[in-house]
């Protein structure tokens, strides 16, 4: 039976190869997001280990030489620098991770990336910073991406000592990450459940493709002695064979591609392409499940053939959809309504929480897409005023889970797109962007902590750098709390781009970068008087320098004479646009992420429609030409045909994007105490540009009804 299976699969004239070729491309599709996404756990979970490396915990005790080790953050035209120091106390002091040795005093190690921009950059602009000899390359191993800027800077026990936030290492492996891993499966999971609900749809879908008549062939054969078990091998080897020959595409599409999705910074940051791997149970499973899957879903859509020889004749209206089709969706969003009432404090917890909620929610949308699907169809009817709409109505009403298959992709893609819109939107809204200019603006300031000595050159240094301007010291303000700015500076030190004293006033109090928080600089800005005595302000400590520069390539210089000038600074001189930055490329990732998911599951949406609309037209041929020899005229066909894809696809619009927003909600509140920005007008032109093209492929088919419904099809059926 398994040859005469593999047979009738690719001698059964065009439409078998039609079918198989559909079937095999979903496959395809499906295992190379599969395959991506498996690969990007692992990528992920080895990109946060060596983000570990680079944190190592303070152990007490051991044999070994403590390792000090003190870590900072630098920035460079808005990217972050990660800068380690590490002095050996001993020769069994621990060894990094990435390179041979500790470097010595007055040596470094640094990336690849980062060496190469200290060979392309002027040494005042950034070399400067790090003097010392440079020893060599970090190796991957502590390098969360092949463009992580990161210098291990040597120095001794006393240099590295003085620092702030210094650790003694004994080990540098079995760290905890930062970040949680746990977390972002939760992310990486439910964008899986996004991509891969589709692509289950669309291989769905495809294999129903030519359902009616190979059931009417499966009926046949069991009228000539067939036995059901024989029929299940048949339809089973079929399906196997399409999905053996996807998920072999599918596994050669992933490997082909692999460097270029490397490459794409989902989570902020490329990831090495080798770190995109795939461990034996991952092939196999995906090798050896996707087929026995498909097998599965071609027993299942052939059920009718296994009841009895004449089960597809004896065709019956099936029973209506009940609402109880609803109940994984209710268990969705109580599942994220508890997270409201109780939040788990893990990791593992959220996971275990979030994950099934969400999934619930999109298995529900599926399972009550009939029902709802029942209830648009009843109301079309009632108000139904014409032959087209009345007969697209009854068959709707008839037989709701046909017409809700061909949309159903549709309805996951909207939720899917909701819901990312929803949740990016409403992150970076709350967060805030950076104010206006900041990485343009060059308004450079350092906040020096401890009472830090100053340099009595300093002011004359960066005054000294080309397109620097107005170098001042903000003091520290002696009145605290209150009302009161942090610092003082005398009004005639104020430049004027930061704004002007009160009438009056000789000393203004003034935040310590010359600018309020989360606002911008301006020279319409009015300090506050303060009651320092002017001849008392140049004994006051000084609390930060601050600058305004014409330009990044001043700030750079500028930043480099700071940092020279305070070599155990804890936080780098800094534009406001450096904090802010670093967030917008987390931001970003996630955002390309989202959009990968909006854009695949919309795709996958309108294949699933064509084929979905497609397969229809092929199963109902028969009652179309049978209207048509009777006087109906093709274009009453069409429109027939038309209302019964587009009043499911509006119906299920409406309720996916309801559901998206709802869900969006529940899980910031539960898990940021954010309130959903509803999104704007982009988030309503990418729904209609989608609702747009999927009635663009429901026309693209309608040509077919007239070459499908001539007489001779009624003849031969």
């Amino acid at each position: 039976m398994i040859g005469l299976a593999l047979r009738l699969a690719v001698a059964g004239g065009r439409e078998a190869l039609v079918r198989l070729v559909v079937i095999a491309a979903a496959v395809a599709i499906g295992t190379g997001l599969l395959l991506t996404t498996v690969a990007g756990v692992h990528a992920t979970n080895a990109q946060l280990g060596r983000y570990a490396a680079m944190y190592p915990q303070e152990t007490a005790g051991g044999a070994a030489d403590p390792l000090l080790w003190s870590t900072r953050y630098d920035y460079f035209h808005g990217t972050q620098i990660l800068r380690v120091d590490v002095a050996a106390t001993g020769p069994a002091a621990p060894t990094p991770v990435g390179v041979p040795r500790p470097p010595g005093p007055g040596e470094y190690y640094a990336s690849p990336a980062l060496r190469k921009l200290l060979a392309t950059t002027p040494a005042d602009q950034l070399a400067d910073r790090y003097p010392g000899r440079d020893v060599g390359i970090i190796g991957p191993a502590a390098l969360t991406s092949p463009d992580a800027l990161l210098i291990l800077v040597g120095g001794t026990p006393d240099q590295v000592g003085a620092l702030a936030g210094v650790r003694e290492v004994t080990r540098v492996d079995g760290n905890e990450a930062p970040l949680p891993e746990t977390a972002i499966d939760l992310i990486l999971g439910v964008v899986a459940g996004g991509l891969l609900f589709p692509v289950l749809i669309f291989i769905g879908t495809a294999t129903r493709l030519g359902a009616a008549r190979r059931e009417q062939r499966f009926a046949a054969m069991r009228l000539v002695g067939a036995t059901p078990r024989q029929i299940s091998v048949v339809a089973a080897g079929e399906a196997t064979l399409a999905a053996a020959v996807g998920a072999a595409v599918g596994f050669a599409l992933f490997l082909a591609f692999r460097p270029q999705l490397a490459g794409i910074p989902f989570t902020g940051m490329p990831y090495f392409p080798d770190d995109l791997a795939l461990g034996v149970p991952d092939v196999l499973l995906v090798a050896l499940g996707v087929p026995a899957g498909a097998a599965v879903a071609a027993r299942v859509a052939l059920r009718r053939v296994r009841i009895s020889p004449l089960g597809v004749t004896r065709r019956v209206t099936p029973r209506p959809p009940r609402a109880y089709r609803l109940i994984p969706l209710v268990l969705g969003f109580a599942g994220l309504g508890l997270a409201l009432l109780y939040r788990p404090g893990t990791a593992d917890g959220q996971t275990a929480l979030f994950l099934p909620a969400l999934l619930l929610i999109m298995i529900g949308l599926i399972a009550g897409g009939p029902w709802l699907t029942m209830v648009g169809a009843r109301a079309m009817a009632a108000r139904a005023s014409r032959p087209a709409a009345l007969i697209a109505a009854r068959r709707l009403a008839d037989n709701p889970a046909a017409g809700f298959r061909a949309v159903s992709g549709v309805m996951l893609a909207l939720f899917v797109t909701t819901v990312a819109v929803g949740i990016m939107g409403t992150i970076a809204a709350e967060r805030g962007p950076a104010p206006r200019g900041s990485l343009e603006a060059g308004r450079l300031s350092f906040y020096l902590g401890d009472d830090a000595p100053v340099p009595a050159t300093l002011l004359a240094d960066l005054a000294a750098v080309p397109g620097v301007r107005d170098p001042v010291v903000v003091r520290e303000n002696p009145v605290r709390g209150g009302d009161h700015e942090p610092g003082v500076i005398a009004c005639a030190d104020i430049p004027p781009a930061y704004g002007r004293c009160a009438p009056g006033a000789v000393v203004a109090e003034v935040a310590p970068d010359l600018v309020p928080w989360l606002e911008s600089a301006s020279a319409d800005r009015v300090w506050s008087p303060s009651t320092v005595d002017p001849a008392a302000l140049a004994r006051l400590p000084v609390e930060s320098v601050a600058v305004d520069a014409d330009g990044p390539t001043s700030v750079e210089r500028a930043r480099t004479v700071i940092e020279a000038a305070f070599p155990a600074y804890v936080v780098a001189p800094n534009v406001p646009g450096d904090f802010e930055s670093d967030f917008a490329n987390t931001m970003r990732g996630w955002q390309r992420l989202a959009d990968v998911v909006v854009v695949a599951s919309l795709v996958l949406a309108g294949c699933s429609l064509a084929v979905g609309v497609a397969a229809g037209l092929s199963e109902r041929k028969r009652p179309f030409s049978l209207l048509r020899l009777s006087g109906a005229p093709v274009r009453l066909l069409r429109r027939v045909v038309a209302l019964e894809s587009v009043v499911p696809m509006l119906t299920v619009a409406a309720v996916a994007v309801a559901m998206g927003l709802v869900a969006a909600h529940l899980f910031l509140r539960a898990q940021m105490h954010y309130d959903l920005r509803l999104p704007g007008l982009g988030f309503a032109a990418v729904v209609a540009v989608g609702l747009l093209g999927c009635l663009a492929v429901i026309a693209a088919t309608l040509p077919l009804l007239e070459r499908v419904t001539g007489p001779q099809t009624a003849r031969s059926e």
